[in-house]
């Protein structure tokens, strides 16, 4: 049982320690970071339901995923081969897409969410 609980305790620090990466070195990380913080500053603003708070925190979750997902398969193709082949290409791309449609689909979470509440608070 202690040595589950210490491969355990080992896979924790290298998930946090990726995070921390993600954090100190990826600029488009820091971005995501500061849209949720103001995404999440709005939805406290116009008060939501625990209902649209769920799925606010679970898009910010999802967005932060894909970002450093796309970062790995990134660096994963850069470790492969720095030249220039179709396929590290498709790979790159599609994950640069993957990013793109999270994005898009946060932006429609949030404008559904705030965007109504926020309007009726206007005077």
């Amino acid at each position: 049982m202690g040595k589950a609980f210490r491969r355990h305790h080992i896979s924790m620090k290298n998930a946090f320690a990726g995070v921390r990466w993600a954090l100190l070195t990826q600029p488009n990380f820091r971005v995501h970071l500061f849209f949720s913080a103001v995404a999440l500053i709005i939805g406290w603003y116009v008060s939501l339901t625990p209902s649209e708070w769920v799925l606010l925190v679970f898009t910010i979750f999802w967005g932060l995923s894909a970002e450093m997902m796309n970062t790995a398969i990134e660096s994963l193709s850069d470790l492969i081969t720095r030249e220039w082949k179709k396929e590290i290409k498709i790979a790159k791309d599609v994950a640069a897409g993957m990013m793109l449609t999270v994005a898009i689909g946060a932006l429609v979470v949030a404008y559904l969410l705030l965007i109504p509440k926020l309007l009726g608070k206007l005077p």
